[in-house]
């Protein structure tokens, strides 16, 4: 059993945060230390999202979503300008995640998770939860 929200931790959450990361670093001009304090990981993840060590796979289809690369610079420009904590990253990520699971971008990434045949409408199934 993999759930939908699967993909979204292992592929959407890392290309996100790498986003975030290079936005604040190369626009901002933040450090990695701090980087890594505003979203609530280490300098070590940080660091290896600019070496594309950490959430390659997938990394660019994940980020070639115009949606992803948007609410990613929002949020920077909320955390360079001292309007968003930590918290409020995580409610843009959450709020993200629901309109990914509306435009369908969730289901193509857990469809190439499953391995039984058929139609899946377990996104659909949760959204009328």
């Amino acid at each position: 059993m993999r759930p939908p929200c699967e993909p979204i931790v292992q592929y959407v959450l890392p290309a996100f945060r790498c986003l975030v990361a290079k936005e604040l670093v190369e626009r901002y001009k933040f450090s990695q230390v701090e980087v890594a304090d505003k979203l609530g990981t280490t300098q070590a993840a940080i660091s290896q999202y600019f070496s594309s060590k950490r959430g390659e796979k997938r990394m660019r289809v994940v980020q070639s979503v115009p949606k992803i690369r948007s609410v990613a610079k929002t949020l920077a420009k909320e955390i360079a300008t001292g309007r968003a904590s930590a918290d409020d990253a995580m409610v843009h990520f959450c709020r993200l995640c629901m309109s990914l699971r509306k435009q369908g971008v969730v289901c193509d990434l857990h469809k190439g998770m499953v391995s039984e045949e058929g139609v899946c409408d377990l996104c659909l199934q949760v959204q009328s939860l």
